[in-house]
């Protein structure tokens, strides 16, 4: 997954800190965490997570997206 919220932010344009708090983060080190791969968003968070990036849940999770055929 950590690969994949990196590649959808930068995709949308975004930094850490401005998606951190566009999910309701305070700070952006638990971004920073889940790109490295030290750790995973909490579940609650994945759905946000998915809306901010402009991609679903599964896609995050590594499943092919139905719009395109090519996955995230």
């Amino acid at each position: 997954m950590e690969m994949r919220i990196r590649t959808l932010r930068k995709r949308v344009g975004m930094t850490q800190a401005e998606l951190a708090e566009r999910i309701g983060l305070k700070s952006s080190s638990a971004v920073t965490m889940w790109e490295s791969g030290e750790r995973h968003p909490r579940s609650s968070l994945v759905p946000k997570l998915a809306e901010v990036l402009g991609c679903t849940v599964g896609e995050l999770y590594g499943e092919r997206s139905g719009r395109d055929g090519k996955g995230a």
